[in-house]
Parts: C-alpha cells; structure tokens; sequence
C-alpha cells in the first residue's frame, strides 16, 4: 500500500493536471466559436457557387475544360489536413488512418503520394515514400499558423497547375468535417479532376442572359470554386479541432477529478488506519506497564 506521502504528492499532480486540462478546454472552447462563425458563414457562399456552377454547367459540356480532364489514373495526389497540435482525442488518427487506407489500398497501384497539410499527419509521413512536398508548397506547408484565404491560393493553384500539367491524375482531399463540437465526420472528397453536376431538370437554371459568354463564366468559376472548395476544408478542419480538444480536454478534467476523488479516499482511510495503529500502540504501551 503506498504511503501517505505517495498518495499526497499524487493528489497534488493530479489537482496541476486537471487545472491544465481544464485551462485548455475554456481555450478551445474561445476559439471554437470564432472558427465555428468562419465555417457557418463560408458554408453557404460556397453552396451558392456551386449552385451556380452547377446551373451552368447543365447545359455545357465541360469535357473540353482542363479541370474536367478524366484520364488514366497513374498518379494520385492525396491531400490530407490534420493539426497542428495534439490532445484532441482521435481528431488526427482518424485522418492518418483514412489516408493510409487509401495509401496502401484504394489506390496502392496509382503511385499515390501524400501532401500533408498539419503537423501531426507530416510526422507520420516525412520518413515515408509516400511523403511530397515541393518548393512551391513549402512556405504554406504549416497554413494553421497563418490560415487565410491567400495562403490558400497558393496551395490550390500549386494543386491546379501539378493536374494541368499531368504530374498527377487525381486530387483527393481527407480531412474532419465539423459537424458539432461533439461530432467530426471524416470526408474524402475528389478535387480533381472535377464532376460537373448534371441536374435532371434544367428548368430551375432559370433564363439567363450572360455577359461574358457562359464559357467565359464557367472558366473563371471553377478555379475560384476550387479555391474556395479547399478553403472550406480548411476551415471546417479547424472548426473540428477545437470542437475535439474542447471534447477532449472536458472528459480530461472530468476523469481528473473523479480520480483526485478516489486517492483523497485512499488517503483519509490510510490516515485514520495510521492513527488507528498509533492508538492501539499507546494503549498496548500502557497495558504493558500497568501489568
């Protein structure tokens, strides 16, 4: 049985623990409501754009846009997004473990490599022959430190260029959705090449009257839809994060607290069975000497 010093010093770490776990909680739990407002309010110009793109692209035969180009699959680029940091429960695993699958599986004989966007699935991959990285990502390689939309650009034309120019076949994006701070749902999404949705009944396109002409449109809509598709990822991936950790480090404090609970237990009954011993030595003493 520990003594009453062990379990002293014990209840002391884990009282220091639970104030960092819950310090940590009511920080993401700051943060979690600006990055939630940044994807709620992303949402639906994204969903906007996409309608639109969809309406004209309806009556349009893409086949011929360099975005749209359907080849033989020979090399897969798959982008995957975790964060920077840790202690957010399986917010990061989940993604390194769809990325391997599709790694090692889906796509083990299209030479798929894998673009880390997040310190946590870089550590898993830079000693991997999977890992990529080229000089133009390598400045914005870290984008939670500085998320915004130019850093943003940087990767998505980077990714526009590399399928344009045939050095990959395909794009998939992996990353958490933010559902509610709860809850992330793990998506891979195909980036490129894109698929143009055909809708059954065109006459919700409405008639409208284009200037420029529509193909002049739908070429300077999809790489901003690209552009804005990544975006959202992003940020839907670092609305979750803070959504995990403040999961995380709650459970922490709670099981932190239920544990400085059961070793004051441990420790008052150790105390009194101490001064039971000590009482019973005294008066054993003093039998001894009346006798």
């Amino acid at each position: 049985m520990p003594s009453l010093k062990e379990i002293r010093n014990r209840i002391t770490s884990v009282g220091s623990t639970m104030q960092i776990t819950s310090a940590m909680k009511m920080v993401s739990a700051a943060k979690l409501k600006r990055a939630q407002d940044a994807i709620t309010q992303m949402r639906p110009y994204s969903e906007k754009l996409q309608e639109i793109l969809s309406n004209l692209s309806a009556t349009l035969d893409l086949s011929e846009n360099a975005f749209s180009d359907t080849r033989e699959v020979k090399n897969v680029l798959i982008v995957g997004i975790t964060s920077n940091r840790g202690l957010c429960g399986g917010f990061n695993n989940n993604v390194i473990k769809r990325v391997t699958q599709l790694v090692n599986e889906e796509y083990k004989d299209a030479n798929p490599r894998v673009l880390c966007l997040g310190k946590k699935i870089r550590d898993s991959y830079k000693r991997s022959d999977a890992y990529f990285i080229n000089d133009a990502l390598a400045p914005v390689e870290d984008i939670f430190n500085a998320l915004n939309f130019e850093n943003t650009t940087v990767i998505a034309n980077e990714l526009m260029r590399m399928f344009t120019a045939k050095e990959f076949d395909k794009v998939v994006v992996v990353y958490n959705r933010f559902v509610n701070a709860a809850t992330q749902d793990v998506r891979t999404e195909q980036y490129l090449p894109i698929v143009p949705t055909v809708q059954e009944d065109n006459s919700s396109a409405g008639d409208y009257i284009f200037e420029p002409s529509k193909l002049e449109i739908v070429a300077d809509l999809i790489p901003k839809s690209l552009k804005i598709q990544l975006f959202k990822g992003l940020l839907d991936s670092n609305a979750a994060e803070h959504g995990a950790r403040m999961t995380a480090m709650h459970k922490a404090t709670d099981n932190a607290s239920e544990l400085q609970k059961n070793l004051k237990l441990s420790y008052n009954k150790a105390r009194q069975a101490a001064i039971t011993n000590e009482i019973l030595e005294i008066v054993g003493g003093a039998e001894a000497l009346n006798s």
